[in-house]
Formats: C-alpha cells, structure tokens, sequence
C-alpha cells in the first residue's frame, strides 16, 4: 500500500520504519488512557468518540528529534478532538488513509491523502477524525519558527504566525521529500549522542524553513520576506557553533573571539539579520530544549533539566519560563 502520489514522500516502508514497537507510544481502547497519552506530547485536550458502532482502538507512535517530533496516531473509530488553541507549537497534520474535518474557527477543510492541515498555535481547533484514519504528524515549537521566520526577514516579527490551514503538500517537492529523510535519519541515528546535536538543530532549523517557504502564510507577501539577505558567515559560524554546544558555558566575548570579529560586530550582526542579540538568541534555544524535554517526558525534574541547559538560577529561570510559556516549569513537567 502506497501513502503517496509515488514521488518517494510518504511510502509504506517510510511509514513502516516508525511504525515499530519500539517507537510504539501506545496501543489502548481507554479513552481516559489514550487521552492522557496523547495529551502528554500534545496538549491536554478533550476526545469524544463519535461512533458508538466502531470500538475505540488507538495506537500512537513517537519519535522525538531535536525540538522537532514526528508521529502516527490513529484512534480506530470516529472521534471528536478538541484541542482549543495549541498555543506552543505548529501541527501538521498528513492523513495516511481516510479523513478528516478540520476547523481552526476560521475555515473548515475535509483533510485526505492529497490535503495535509497545518495548524497553527493561536487557531481555536475543532477536528472529527473518520473511522479508519491514519495521521502522520509533524510537531514543530512555535518558538522554532518564529525565531526562523526573524532570521529569514532581518527583523523581529509585528504579529503571530498564520498559516493557511489546507496543505497541498505532495506538490511541494522539498517538504514531501524531507519528510522519509526525517524518518530514516531519527530511526537509524543515535539520538541521544552528542556529536549528534549540531546535526539536530540544523534538521530543525531545515524543518522550519521548509514549512515556512513551503506553505502560505501570513508573512509570505511582504516585500521583506522576498528579499532575503543572506546572513554574514561570522553570524552563521556563531549561530552554528551555540547549536553545536548548546549546553556548555558560552560568553558573548567567547563568541565573538571565535567568530573573530569584535563584541559589537556580532552584536550589530545578530540584531541585523537575526532579529535578537548572541545572548538572547543562545537562551532562546535552550529554553526551547527545556521546553520539550519537560512536555515529552524526558526530564526527571525541573532542576535537572534546567542545570543541563546552562540555568543555574532556579528563580529567575522559572520567572523567564513562566514569562515566556504561560505556565511554570513544574505545571509543564505534570503534564508529562
């Protein structure tokens, strides 16, 4: 069986290679069960089956590669899943078989094979899942793509992130075909290894980027999104050196002698063409890590997983946090 239009995007062995018991989640007929999974890598959220007839059989698989996540989750019957606003992340949602209705408060598509969703993080979300669809999910922070979408344009951004909500993404060759590389990349490497860091914030980064240039949105017209500057190499040396040693002591004065320039030059260069200075840009990521280590299950404690990534100051980085998410490190960790 073939999940493609045959350009090698989403073809059974792809699907297959995730679909694994390792990569299994879950497999459960509890709603209250399966609720709580699911919620646990997305949001909390409320699930009702539509179809009495058909017997709720959901199974989730997972795969987690950097901030980015990669999923297959199918429920078995008909259900009804509101998640309201996702608020932290962007969903894209490619239906492997069957259908279903997506409403973000604004429009209503019938999601198939040949039309993925993507929602978006202030979209208030009402989905009816049909009996017998398989969805492969693509889980992208919205902190990700924002800061991606700053260093595309060269300058902060004036109002939330809005993609068009129907996805005709098997006529976009660079997504439909980044896809499967994403799958056999996180099934075949060693995730967990540190050598593997660079190479994960650069897939994504890659993600972002492709989704961004792929998919409408409301930033795609502007004039400065067209005119894209490249960014100078001592930014990018610098952006890919704090990716590559994201949890080790860094100083603005370290960076700006292995970038070779002066302290002021990379600052003027990051606020340039990346919208937000080295610092900033360096505590941006490590909060994003945080924040999917602690939603994925992954973190055994809120101070564990802060002083991996470089807080040392509990108060001030649960301020910054709270600040920033809406909720407290330890409100996000419960929800794991």
């Amino acid at each position: 069986m073939y999940y493609s239009n045959g350009t090698g995007a989403l073809n059974s062995q792809t699907v297959a290679q995730l679909a694994t018991p390792e990569r299994l989640l879950f497999s459960s007929r509890s709603i209250a069960e399966v609720k709580e999974s699911v919620g646990r890598v997305m949001k909390p959220h409320s699930l009702t089956v539509v179809d009495e007839r058909h017997k709720l059989d959901a199974k989730m698989h997972f795969l987690q590669l950097g901030e980015v996540s990669l999923s297959r989750l199918t429920y078995g019957t008909s259900v009804e899943i509101q998640p309201g606003a996702l608020e932290d992340f962007f969903l894209v949602q490619m239906p492997l078989s069957g259908h279903a209705a997506i409403d973000n408060g604004i429009e209503t598509i019938d999601s198939s094979q040949e039309l993925a969703s993507v929602l978006s993080p202030d979209d208030e979300i009402n989905m009816v899942w049909k009996p017998g669809v398989h969805q492969f999910m693509v889980r992208i922070p919205r902190t990700l793509v924002e800061r991606t979408l700053v260093g595309v344009m060269g300058h902060q951004i004036d109002e939330p992130i809005q993609f068009e909500l129907g996805f005709n993404w098997k006529e976009k060759t660079e997504w439909s075909k980044l896809i499967p590389y994403l799958v056999n990349y996180g099934i075949h490497a060693d995730l967990v290894s540190k050598q593997n860091n660079l190479i994960l914030s650069q897939l994504d980064q890659l993600v972002a980027t492709c989704l961004l240039s792929c998919h409408k949105h409301n930033y795609s017209n502007r004039s400065s999104i067209k005119k894209t500057t490249v960014r100078p190499r001592h930014v990018r040396f610098v952006q890919d050196y704090i990716e590559a040693h994201l949890n080790e002591s860094i100083t603005s004065e370290q960076l700006a002698a292995i970038a070779g320039v002066s302290c002021r030059s990379l600052y003027s260069g990051f606020k340039n063409f990346v919208g937000t200075s080295p610092m900033q840009y360096l505590r941006d990521l490590r909060m994003g890590k945080i924040r999917a280590e602690l939603l994925s299950g992954q973190a055994q404690s809120v101070t564990g997983v802060a002083l991996k990534w470089g807080f040392s100051h509990m108060g001030r980085f649960s301020a910054e946090y709270k600040a920033r998410y809406g909720e407290s490190p330890s409100d996000s960790l419960r929800k794991a």
